[in-house]
């Protein structure tokens, strides 16, 4: 197996935490799967993914809500930290969600790509956050926010915009 940069540190990573994002995720969608028959291996997926969350204290507050569709497994830098999606939610790739992250079920919130989501952050009924867009830590965000936008303080300010 050959590893180079990042992917190393996030392997080694990994080892450390017991959690692999990929793993997690794929067993994650096969236990949500009404179509995936097996009963047995849904209930070792279950049992595994319970597992993780025990390992890194998760079970405490952490809520990846079944209605929650996710087109890649977010990018979680300090791990499984009081992180709740709730339902409705559509989530892009490569978003990168830090520790103790709310974001509000119902209203469809839908998060573009490349976004980056800062630690305390609380997404309401909604919104919607477009593309390459980064929030701010602790921000409550509850209007559409554009591409390439950033958003700070707690009520949110878009501070910088991408010209077209």
């Amino acid at each position: 197996m050959k590893l180079i940069g990042n992917t190393k540190i996030r392997f080694i990573t990994n080892m450390i935490q017991h959690y692999n994002p990929n793993k997690y995720f794929t067993m994650r969608s096969k236990v949500l799967d009404t179509t995936y028959k097996s009963t047995i291996l849904k209930l070792w997926y279950l049992y595994r993914i319970k597992k993780m969350d025990a390992f890194n204290n998760a079970s405490f507050g952490t809520n990846f809500n079944s209605g929650a569709f996710f087109k890649t497994p977010p990018i979680l830098p300090h791990g499984l930290n009081g992180i709740i999606i709730g339902h409705d939610c559509v989530i892009g790739k490569n978003v990168v969600i830090h520790q103790q992250v709310t974001i509000q079920h119902g209203g469809n919130i839908k998060i573009g790509d490349d976004v980056m989501i800062g630690a305390g952050a609380k997404i309401l009924k909604g919104a919607s956050i477009g593309n390459g867009a980064k929030i701010g830590a602790n921000c409550v965000v509850f209007e559409n926010i554009p591409e390439g936008a950033t958003v700070v303080l707690p009520k949110p300010r878009i501070i910088l915009k991408k010209k077209e």
